[in-house]
């Protein structure tokens, strides 16, 4: 048999394409990475902004951004992603695709979790088990999907399709191939966990036990609502090495005032400039501000079985309310150049992303067509209520949200206004449940560099992130035959063919594409921006 040693440290993996790359696997305890502006991490702590989580720090449990940035930085997957995207070795020594359904993974040896527990295979494969287990009711279980015992019908304790080999090697057996799985494993769902965490995952979540470059400062150190406080991880052995004390995250009610804050010297790095501050943000800042793409996609959802949106009645709503909008002058006027209308699902800066798809006219702004498909909805069954759009308002959506749906309201004749949450986690509570009454906010923030990332997750069915229980034979079988193939153009072209058919159904509704749009104080240096618009705090450095 064939084995294709794949050197993830210093590839650039940005679609499909990158697993068939081949090189010699790094070896030892070289990571990767760049080297650091200093030779030493200093004792200040960088003051960011964040969300208060949506549920306990269990990587298998966190798909929402807040959670997120967190995990990232107090756990350290098989590997992780450079600011460009590329894929350096993390815990793994080296992963080897042995076939299209069979991976080999070595993982270095003396790592430990930040209990002194040594990082091992097993670490690896109990997590995932508990991740995939279905009576574990776990939001990233959709990960495990393509490994082979994965099951959505029954309860399985144990995916058959991992093995252990020894303490330091373990093989993945997938259920079928997945040609970018090797590039998925630094996203959060794969991390490792110690033992302590299947004693009681609930305790785990609030005070979690990691191996990455930091760690909570002490137990009590996530002060919900308020603020979170890492520490850096002493033992951390890895290309992230931070060159700071620690982050002090702060989960701030509006963006205004975290802004207000950066203005003042009371925050040193803020990842989203408020839209009230776009047009003077560049002079208030001077030269410390980034206005760069990346892999974020904005849309919102409106669920499959609200009433009015289901079957082909749905289908022609959602279109209509789809061309109603007038995202070019809502991303000029209210985003100033810092937002593109969206004319797909996933993003500019993914290899293979498209702008001129079939059936991409649905997001042009045509208020005759999106009055006449209205229209026909309406013979079917005559429109009754109002059209809400929920949002966290501690994210700075209000004024995009008022846009939207007063052009809603203004094309279709409708009753048409926001409903604002308080904060991000209790939107996403009611989403979650399937309690929420209205559309509502949705978005992707690209969990690895790849154009499946921005599709599966999202819309395959019974995928973790598919908030509107959307639903398609169609869309599935062509994004298993992308998945499965091993030539980028072939791949990207099934992915295409895929978009089709949510340009037609409509699962979640295109807004634009975002930018990275951020800025920090003059307190701190060597501030830098990832591909998926998370700074590198680690690289960050103070006084």
């Amino acid at each position: 048999m064939k084995r294709n040693k794949i050197a993830l440290a210093g590839i650039t993996l940005l679609g499909a394409s990158s697993i068939v790359l081949a090189g010699c696997a790094s070896g030892g305890g070289e990571t990767g990475g760049s080297e650091s502006p200093d030779s030493g991490a200093s004792d200040a702590i960088i003051i960011t902004n964040g969300n208060e989580p949506q549920n306990p720090l269990i990587p298998t449990n966190t798909n929402e951004v807040g959670g997120g940035k967190i995990l990232d930085s107090i756990f350290s997957g098989l590997v992780s992603y450079q600011a460009d995207g590329s894929v350096q070795n993390e815990v793994a020594e080296e992963i080897t695709v042995d076939s299209p359904t069979q991976l080999t993974v070595k993982i270095r040896e003396g790592l430990t979790f930040t209990d002194g527990e040594e990082v091992t295979a097993d670490n690896f494969i109990k997590a995932w088990n508990y991740g995939a287990a279905l009576d574990n009711a776990q939001l990233s279980s959709y990960f495990f999907e393509d490994i082979e015992g994965f099951s959505w019908d029954e309860n399985r304790e144990e995916l058959s399709g991992l093995e252990q080999v020894d303490d330091y090697t373990f093989t993945i057996t997938l259920n079928k191939p997945a040609s970018d799985f090797a590039q998925r494993l630094g996203y959060s769902a794969y991390y490792p966990l110690p033992d302590a965490a299947f004693e009681d995952m609930e305790a785990f979540g609030e005070n979690p036990i990691g191996n990455g470059p930091y760690m909570l400062a002490e137990d009590g150190a996530w002060q919900h609502d308020v603020q979170i406080d890492l520490v850096a991880n002493p033992d951390y052995d890895g290309p992230r090495t931070p060159q700071n004390g620690g982050l002090q995250i702060v989960f701030y009610a509006t963006q205004d005032a975290a802004y207000q804050d950066l203005l003042s010297g009371n925050l040193d790095v803020l990842d989203q400039i408020p839209d009230a501050a776009f047009a003077t943000y560049q002079d208030e800042l001077e030269d410390r501000w980034v206005n760069q793409p990346a892999a974020i996609f904005q849309s919102f959802t409106i669920p499959q079985y609200f009433e009015h949106f289901e079957g082909e009645e749905g289908v022609l709503r959602r279109q209509a309310i789809s061309m109603a909008i007038n995202r070019e002058e809502i991303t000029d006027v209210i985003f100033d150049g810092t937002r593109t209308p969206a004319s797909d699902f996933t993003s500019p800066v993914i290899d293979g992303w498209s702008e001129e798809l079939e059936g991409g006219e649905v997001l042009d702004y045509n208020p005759d067509m999106a009055k006449e498909l209205w229209a026909e909805a309406d013979e079917m069954n005559p429109w009754s209520g109002s059209f809400t759009l929920a949002y966290n308002a501690d994210g700075g959506h209000q004024a995009w949200v008022d846009a939207v749906t007063n052009s809603i309201a203004g094309v279709l004749g409708i009753d048409a206004a926001g409903e604002p949450y308080p904060d991000f986690a209790g939107l996403r509570e009611e989403v979650t449940n399937r309690t929420i009454t209205s559309a509502f906010r949705t978005g992707w923030q690209a969990d690895y560099p790849g154009l499946y990332n921005f599709l599966g997750p999202l819309y395959a069915t019974n995928a973790g992130s598919n908030d509107g229980d959307y639903s398609s034979e169609e869309f599935d079988s062509l994004l298993a035959e992308g998945i499965a193939e091993t030539d980028p153009a072939a791949a990207n072209a099934l992915f295409e063919e895929a978009q089709t058919v949510l340009l037609r159904d409509l699962p979640v509704i295109p807004l634009w594409y975002s930018n990275v749009t951020a800025g920090w104080a003059d307190t701190v240096d060597n501030v830098e921006f990832g591909w998926n618009s998370v700074p590198l705090h680690y690289n960050i450095t103070k006084g």
